[in-house]
């Protein structure tokens, strides 16, 4: 990290920030043979986690809203790796599953995450401590199914 205000390395913001953009970075290396950008490959990956995915609850999980979402979606539709379904009980209800080639995109990165913890630098179980503190951070104070 390039030297910086003594003030600003404790500011949790910064630290959140700089921790963001350069994780985000590594994944997008290794997301790109795959043509898709970071925010594509968090909704593949959790449209997946489920049969099916109402567009909703799917904005709420990875913290999207419409505006967002809507486009994001196109494209993964138009690139054939989710497909849209109506709700027969209610057609104003959009659904999400991944198409085949969708479940083969996501088995292919699924060892990315792994990848990309590999390449960071951590001292013993300071990356699962990490992840624990920042779970009960997002669960705490941004988590809309609290």
């Amino acid at each position: 990290m390039p030297k910086n205000d003594p003030k600003l390395k404790s500011e949790l913001c910064f630290l959140c920030y700089v921790s963001s953009k350069e994780v985000i970075k590594k994944y997008s290396t290794h997301l790109r043979p795959f043509d898709l950008t970071y925010t594509g490959y968090i909704t593949l990956t959790s449209i997946g986690d489920e049969e099916v995915l109402n567009i909703k609850e799917l904005g709420d999980r990875i913290f999207l809203n419409s505006g967002t979402l809507t486009p994001l979606i196109k494209k993964l539709v138009s690139k054939g790796l989710v497909q849209k379904l109506r709700n027969p009980d209610d057609e104003r209800n959009l659904n999400l599953s991944l198409t085949d080639e969708g479940r083969r995109v996501k088995a292919e990165i699924k060892q990315l995450s792994r990848q990309v913890s590999e390449e960071l630098i951590f001292e013993d179980n300071d990356m699962e401590d990490l992840v624990n503190i920042l779970n009960r951070f997002v669960k705490n104070n941004f988590d809309k199914t609290v």
